[in-house]
């Protein structure tokens, strides 16, 4: 009867939205009086899940799941799901993980709530407080299936250690082909993805061409976090599509969201606005992103960024 959350990893190593599912499953545990249990794949190292609320953890390895399908994923979480037979399973609102869901939802027959920012307020009946329209507005949902699947919001519920131990266990679900094929895979390995970062630094047509990126990536680089771009930026083909932030691009939850030479259409405002502070770097001081914006700076990014990297430094190098 344990809460089954699944805890995504890369290359091996666990994501910080596996911690984060994790303690928000740890949460739901305490309000039902049961344990956590965790799903891992090919994830090298688990024990970390313990300090997060993990009571065990279920190793899966298998070189038939190195290459990511969500109907083989979501058959394989169901068969945990099963075996510890969990009325509730936990996700992240990672890409992955909002394939899997609705594919979970329906092969377990259960209630499915995505964009979840607290635990229930209540167990009798499910309730849970979840964001709605692009991050306008918070809504409040019941799930009256008898198991209920939570996709949690990034960055909403956030990292909550506690002490304990976690038992591990090699578990080899079967594994069914798909229909689906993955040929190949290309991944960025020494950048910090915007999907995992805490800061992401984002740039727009005010950059005015490719070759000015530098001071975007020496940015993210001091912070410690992920560049980005608007969808201008990567229909141009100044930077990658990957890069590409918004409601039509990837969607961004970090603590802090810096926008620099981006004007704030609709479409971008609605795929950042997750994000808990907001500053925006642009000269003209009419730009709609300045009225979403916690922080603005109406100024020259070329004098304004280049000047920030050096307080930072100097900053960074005083600690």
């Amino acid at each position: 009867m344990s809460v089954l959350v699944y805890t995504e990893s890369d290359q091996g190593t666990l994501k910080k939205g596996a911690l984060e599912v994790a303690s928000y499953a740890k949460a739901v545990a305490d309000k039902l009086g049961t344990s956590v249990t965790a799903v891992a794949i090919n994830a090298n190292n688990t024990s970390e899940l313990a300090k997060y609320g993990v009571d065990k953890v279920l190793n899966i390895s298998n070189d038939a799941l190195k290459a990511f399908d969500a109907k083989i994923y979501a058959n394989v979480i169901k068969q945990a799901a099963e075996k510890e037979s969990s009325q509730v399973v936990v996700l992240s609102s990672s890409a992955d993980s909002k394939y899997i869901a609705p594919l979970l939802a329906v092969s377990l027959n259960a209630g499915y709530a995505s964009n979840v920012i607290e635990a229930p307020s209540s167990t009798s009946p499910f309730t849970v407080k979840r964001n709605a329209f692009t991050n306008k507005a918070f809504e409040v949902s019941q799930i009256n299936t008898e198991i209920k699947i939570i996709g949690v919001s990034s960055n909403a519920f956030g990292l909550v250690e506690t002490s304990g131990n976690a038992s591990a266990e090699d578990f080899s679900p079967s594994i069914t082909a798909s229909d689906v094929k993955v040929q190949s895979v290309d991944k960025v390995t020494d950048k910090v993805t915007i999907a995992d970062a805490d800061i992401v630094v984002s740039g727009g047509r005010g950059l005015k061409g490719p070759e000015n990126w530098g001071m975007i990536e020496e940015l993210a680089n001091v912070l410690g976090g992920a560049t980005a771009c608007s969808k201008p930026v990567s229909d141009l083909g100044w930077r990658p599509h990957s890069e590409h932030v918004g409601q039509t691009g990837k969607p961004v939850a970090s603590n802090l969201y810096i926008a620099i030479g981006i004007s704030g259409a609709i479409q971008h405002l609605a795929g950042v606005n997750a994000s808990k502070v907001k500053l925006v770097i642009n000269t003209d001081p009419e730009a709609p992103f300045f009225k979403a914006a916690d922080y603005g700076v109406v100024g020259d990014a070329f004098t304004v960024v280049p000047e920030l990297i050096e307080k930072l430094k100097a900053f960074k190098a005083n600690q």
